[in-house]
């Protein structure tokens, strides 16, 4: 049996065994290495793992997660929720509006689908649940409407697919994610709206909105977070770097002394549940260093990827057949362990077909948006269910409705690549 083969079988079979992601990758890419390499070669372990996280731009994904643990706990979800309220008004499918709007703006503060749908849903699921949405369904549609955080800049999935793919703009992925985020945020709208009408949930007169203008005011600071992030990007006022810095410090400054509803203990605890979050994710990058170099060394990437060239001529079925496996690969894996392990193979693909690295880029963050609220393994899905106190199982149903929708959104951005393309391109970025 070759290396590759040891390698690959390695991986899988520690992922069926329940061994995490992190641990699979490395101790797979570690058995690459005595098969098909030498022994002694195991002395590389230590420099690869360090050479996979020695890279500045990865300073950004701890300060994003950590701008999202602030920005929730300093109740700035219950004034973007209140403020669309008050916009939109009582009327059938309301809170349905307003549930995927203020998912899309928490998702330009966050980065990350898990984070924005528990934020929401702590607030959200009361009021729907009071206006006769069935639970399951409301969980559904926060979790899908959350998962737009990847698209929607800043996203932490993003920035990681700039330090895989080399030569790729980070601003030019910011700026191609918004209108796609948008089209998935109407997507989802659109069936959720329809089902409130036709069940009839959410009486208007039932439904108290809240005053305009004191609305307003109380979220006037949350609504000035995205627009100092994007802004302060396009302006050239700092890297995407420095802006996880900045909104870190808008983000402490909103909720100590704005909304004044986050301590300076409550910060303190925000700073150790954000460094455990961000240690699990360097710990994926980290050991996905040594099975990226094995895998690299002993040509297994450039087999599989050969192989994956070799099924079609066809470009368009291939990024067909491309997009259904990184939409099974969503359901089961995380965005980052799905870039860290995938790339690898697609860059050779992509540079054969001549895709364009921007809008593929999209196209692969929009299908694991979808597997982030579709079973069996659905981490934003989890995490609005265990707020619900429903079951995993009793969205099911609903799900599948909302991965429909958004897959119609999905072939919208592969038909015209523009959707994506259109805004980097105004804005002068390289795509």
């Amino acid at each position: 049996m070759s290396p590759d083969l040891w390698m690959l079988l390695a991986f899988a079979g520690l992922l069926i065994a329940g061994v995490p992601v992190a641990f699979s990758l490395g101790l797979s890419g570690a058995v690459g290495i005595v098969a098909g390499l030498s022994p002694s070669m195991l002395a590389t372990l230590g420099t690869n793992t360090y050479n996979s996280v020695a890279k500045y731009p990865l300073i950004a994904i701890p300060l994003f997660i950590l701008t999202g643990l602030i920005f929730e706990r300093a109740g700035v979800a219950a004034r973007l929720v209140r403020f669309a309220q008050a916009l939109i008004g009582p009327r059938h499918g309301g809170l349905v509006l307003v549930a995927v709007l203020v998912c899309m703006i928490m998702g330009g503060m966050s980065g990350s689908g898990p984070a924005d749908a528990a934020a929401v849903a702590m607030v959200m699921l009361p009021s729907m649940t009071r206006a006769g949405y069935p639970k399951p369904f409301s969980a559904t549609l926060i979790a899908a409407s959350a998962s737009t955080a990847i698209l929607i800049p800043p996203s932490v999935a993003l920035i990681l697919y700039s330090i895989v793919v080399p030569g790729v703009d980070l601003r030019a992925l910011f700026a191609a994610g918004l209108f796609p985020g948008m089209l998935a945020g109407a997507a989802l709208l659109v069936p959720a709206w329809w089902l409130s009408r036709r069940f009839g949930w959410e009486a208007p007169d039932e439904v108290e909105r809240p005053p305009l203008g004191e609305s307003f005011r109380q979220a006037i600071p949350a609504l000035f977070a995205p627009v100092l992030i994007l802004g302060g990007l396009r302006s050239g006022l700092f890297t995407p770097t420095e802006a996880a810095v900045v909104a870190v410090a808008y983000g402490v400054v909103v909720g100590l002394w704005l909304t004044r509803e986050l301590g300076w203990r409550d910060l303190w605890e925000l700073l150790g549940e954000a460094a455990v979050i961000s240690g699990v994710v360097m710990l994926i990058i980290a050991l996905a260093g040594i099975f990226a170099w094995a895998g690299t060394m002993l040509g297994t990437f450039r087999h599989l990827a050969e192989w994956v060239i070799g099924l079609s001529d066809s470009g368009i079925l291939l990024l067909l057949l491309i997009m259904l496996a990184v939409l099974v690969a969503g359901m089961l894996l995380d965005a980052i362990s799905i870039y860290l392990i995938m790339m690898p193979i697609l860059i050779p693909v992509m540079q054969h077909f001549d895709w364009n690295p921007v809008w593929f880029g999209i196209l692969l963050a929009m299908n694991i948006a979808i597997g982030q609220f579709t079973p069996p393994v659905a981490v934003n899905l989890m995490v609005t269910t265990e707020v619900a106190r429903i079951r995993l199982e009793q969205t099911v149903g609903w799900a599948l409705v909302f991965v429909v929708a958004m897959a119609c959104a999905l072939a919208l951005v592969v038909a015209f690549p523009s959707i994506a393309l259109w805004l980097p391109d105004i804005l002068g970025y390289n795509v």
